[in-house]
């Protein structure tokens, strides 16, 4: 079977879904793979680049469409590349079955199938073919990268001779994956970030990449974000108002928000409203990722530019992925090419379109001459909130000291019962074993004891492995030694002594370097 791409109609769209690269992989699938002629060209992938990868290049779309098994598209389809597609011809592409029914049923209606990019289920096995999560990611980082090139300072904060520069302040509402694409870029950068999302279960997740999460000290019962495909459910009206109330504390103070929030589907709730953004200061900058679906900035204008009468830029480009061409087309490539491997098994260039796989099932918009969107529930619920774990109660002192004087007791009736056994076993041993026999038994025994509690009682930050032998192994020498010394035979004696001054140094040089070591990670 042959796979193809053709050039995409819609103004501005630089995008191609299939690079020289991936178009090699897909060739080790077993597919054939051919290019509309210059499909890549504004993503910096050139027809001779393609030509040198194997990939048959056609001139026309009629052509493509003509030729090809399978059509890879990034945005979703017009009527007339609808109209195009053949009985049993394969289209992957992004769909947004929810929004274009008419689509759907004109594919129905010419018999071919298809499998909507973003409808691929939100679970770990998917990851790669997510292509949501790819373009989001690529979003995030250039909505950072867009509003340091409307922002009038730096994000970081420096201080030169000509005076200090403060670091600028930036707020990321929604910590989806464009959210936290923002936030790492921001904070990279040096700007002061902050981060804001209606779940609490990723507050560790902002944390850990260096920004504050902004809590809200609310309880809100919502609905789990696992049962909405890993995004975050609706909120209440009550938790709403509790929300833009913390906007407006924060507006004054904020010198870039990138907001992010949106739910496939839906429209794009609003976050800022119109008197926050008159609240921030002349040359603030809000770069809003929901223009697409109406904004969560209330003065947005979709793929436009526009200046607050306050001197607020407010962004409302919809087309992020597409200003970075080569880097989307790249991701986006390889998602395509990951679904390609799912729908081929055995490698052999032939789709196998299984309904009863998760993946391909939840993908799936149109099969076999019918509409198979909405698509079930997956079988593994995507990113499960943790359980909620009771606080542990705070002890009181006379509670802590009872509990210690308990443990100290169990373990102090534990040795004494130990010892007695094992004093009872070596008496057991003594009364059927020669003299000779006992003299090196008991030797045994205690070098075996001695070794024990050096190990055992060493600090866990001196406890590692190299030191634990050493110890074991030179008390176990230096006790032998002692005993031996005082031999009638010199040359016992002088062996017994050299051993026991060995042993020493080994014993007090590890302790020393261990503890050069360790004085190496302390703070001075």
């Amino acid at each position: 079977m042959k796979i193809g791409a053709p050039k995409e109609v819609e103004a501005g769209e630089s995008r191609v879904a299939m690079t020289p690269e991936s178009a090699a992989q897909l060739q080790k699938l077993g597919y054939e793979c051919a290019i509309e002629a210059g499909a890549g060209a504004s993503a910096g992938f050139s027809d001779a680049a393609y030509e040198a990868a194997g990939v048959e290049i056609i001139k026309t779309p009629a052509g493509l469409y003509k030729a090809v098994d399978v059509i890879a598209k990034v945005r979703p389809p017009t009527d007339t590349e609808v109209k195009r597609l053949k009985h049993g011809q394969l289209l992957i592409s992004f769909f947004y079955p929810g929004q274009n029914e008419a689509l759907m049923e004109l594919a129905k209606s010419k018999g071919a199938n298809v499998i909507a990019m973003d409808m691929v289920p939100r679970i770990s096995r998917a990851q790669k073919m997510d292509a949501l999560s790819s373009m989001a990611n690529i979003a995030g980082y250039r909505a950072v990268i867009e509003a340091g090139n409307n922002f009038g300072r730096f994000f970081t904060g420096q201080v030169t001779a000509a005076g200090k520069v403060p670091p600028a302040k930036v707020l990321v509402v929604g910590a989806g994956v464009a959210g936290l694409a923002a936030i790492g870029t921001a904070t990279s950068l040096g700007a002061i970030t902050y981060a804001f999302d209606v779940r609490p279960e990723v507050a560790e997740q902002i944390e850990s990449m260096g920004a504050e999460f902004v809590f809200l000290e609310f309880e809100e019962t919502g609905q789990d974000s696992a049962a909405t495909g890993g995004y975050a459910a609706p909120s209440s009206p009550e938790f709403r108002e509790k929300q833009l109330e913390k906007f407006r504390e924060l507006a004054p103070e904020i010198d870039i928000v990138i907001t992010t929030a949106l739910i496939p589907g839906r429209d794009a709730p609003v976050l800022w409203t119109k008197d926050m953004v008159e609240a921030m200061k002349p040359g603030s900058v809000i770069v809003d990722l929901a223009a697409e679906r109406g904004g969560n900035c209330e003065l947005t204008v979709m793929d436009e530019k526009i200046v607050s009468d306050n001197g607020v830029t407010i962004v409302g480009y919809t087309d992020f992925p597409s200003r970075m061409a080569a880097q989307s087309s790249t991701l986006y490539a390889n998602n395509i090419r990951h679904m390609m491997t799912d729908l081929t098994p055995e490698k052999d260039g032939q789709v196998n379109h299984d309904m009863e796989d998760d993946v391909i099932r939840g993908a799936t918009a149109v099969f076999d001459s019918e509409i198979t969107f909405p698509p079930p529930p997956p079988k593994v619920a995507a990113i499960a909130a943790a359980p909620k774990k009771e606080a542990a109660r705070e002890l009181t002192a006379e509670e802590k000291r009872a509990e210690e004087i308990a443990a100290f007791k169990e373990q102090t009736k534990r040795q004494v019962a130990l010892i007695a056994a094992g004093g009872a076993a070596v008496l057991a041993v003594g009364l059927v074993a020669p003299a000779s026999f006992m003299q090196h038994f008991i030797v045994f025994i205690l070098s075996i004891f001695i070794g024990f509690q050096v190990i055992w009682n060493v600090a866990h930050s001196l406890h590692t492995p190299l030191m634990a032998v050493t110890n074991a192994i030179s008390s176990i020498i230096i006790l032998g030694a002692l005993i031996q010394i005082g031999s009638s035979s010199f040359l016992i004696t002088l062996l017994a002594a050299l051993g026991i001054f060995m042993a020493s140094v080994n014993i007090f040089g590890g302790f020393l370097v261990t503890r050069r070591m360790l004085a190496m990670f302390q703070k001075s």
